[in-house]
């Protein structure tokens, strides 16, 4: 059973920055201004925030004719300013119902520190509404709405693969991530222990720098994600080991790759079958991608730590320091290192 059992998280819930609709190529940075950023906060609404309508065609306004969905679950992110207030949304061309011309739209109010309460607006539009949403491309895919065409080209990793000795012989390839935080993995199952691991795809640039943790020399942290790596010490990968718990609970870009399966490239039923190794009493409950059958909540795949402090995740390292082979592996599971923890000796302090 997954740590954070009952193993759920809610679907379409969003995150909270704005995935650039053209990146910066190499050799132009983009510069932000505080200017910018007055004046934006500053300006007059332009339309009525309950609207939905209203908003989908301003989001679109603000787009040219043909962008790149990065992140694997099909989110294209947006945020923006009314009256003074940051909101995020996104927009969401699901694998479920896209070809059937429907897109998933949610904004609401940003996460802050002085405000926790999310003001949220979600539609499922089609037609009907004057939304319409055609496939152009078996990854590409037409929105069109008040008179604006926006094509949305869907992240193509189908020809990602690990390399050969990134993996061991009991386990299975479940299929390429490309996190919202514009790090990429390889999810993958050990059939062994019952566990499933991100892998830091380093085939590709890794955008982030890293360095040593001070709990160990095999565990090294991003300087701008604050995700945690493990260097196997028996293959040649790094194994995603923590996620800062303040992202986790911001729901930025950086609260971990739980929320990016690769819906797209998902071969048959092999996510259900790892789930369902793992997770038994699931069985009946999920399809192919994991989601539940009340069509909001999907299982949660998220194996790593989500720490406060970096020196936290010196459990993960003393317990592989100290397990063997297969067990080892149990070390990068919340289950496994609860049980390493519960069979460690207890400190007794010397009678006074």
């Amino acid at each position: 059973m997954n740590w954070l059992a009952p193993s759920l998280y809610r679907a379409g819930s969003g995150l909270l920055m704005l995935l650039s609709a053209s990146p910066a190529m190499a050799g132009t940075p983009v510069i932000h201004y505080n200017t910018g950023y007055v004046e934006e906060v500053s300006a007059p609404p332009a339309f009525d925030i309950t609207d939905r309508l209203a908003v989908l065609a301003a989001v679109l306004a603000g787009l040219p004719d043909r962008v790149k969905v990065y992140p694997t679950e099909n989110y294209f992110y947006f945020s923006f300013h009314h009256a003074g207030v940051k909101y995020a949304g996104n927009l969401r061309f699901d694998i479920a119902d896209r070809d059937s011309g429907i897109v998933h739209f949610s904004y609401f109010r940003d996460h802050a520190d002085s405000q926790r309460a999310e003001t949220g607006f979600f539609a499922e539009l089609g037609a009907r509404d004057g939304v319409v949403l055609t496939k152009a491309g078996p990854l590409s895919y037409e929105l069109a709405h008040r008179g604006k065409t926006v094509r949305f080209e869907l992240n193509d990793l189908s020809a990602v693969r690990p390399p050969a000795d990134a993996l061991q012989t009991n386990e299975s390839y479940i299929g390429p991530i490309f996190d919202e935080s514009a790090i990429r993995f390889f999810l993958v199952f050990d059939n062994e222990r019952k566990v499933f691991f991100y892998l830091l795809d380093e085939t590709v640039p890794v955008a982030d720098q890293f360095a040593v943790s001070e709990v160990s020399d095999r565990i090294t942290i991003g300087a701008r994600t604050g995700f945690a790596f493990y260097d196997d010490r028996f293959a040649r990968r790094k194994i995603l080991v923590g996620v800062s718990q303040r992202n986790t609970v911001a729901n930025t870009y950086f609260d971990g790759p739980f929320d990016q399966l690769p819906d797209n490239f998902l071969k048959g039923d092999v996510l259900r079958d790892a789930i369902l190794a793992e997770s038994p009493d699931q069985a009946g409950e999920i399809d192919r991608f994991g989601n539940l059958s009340d069509g909001e909540s999907r299982y949660l795949i998220a194996p790593y730590m989500h720490y406060k402090d970096t020196r936290e995740l010196a459990v993960v390292a003393d317990c592989a320091s100290e397990e063997a082979l297969p067990v080892y592996y149990s070390c990068f599971s919340g289950e496994g290192r609860a049980r390493w923890q519960a069979k460690q000796k207890p400190t007794v302090k010397p009678a006074k």
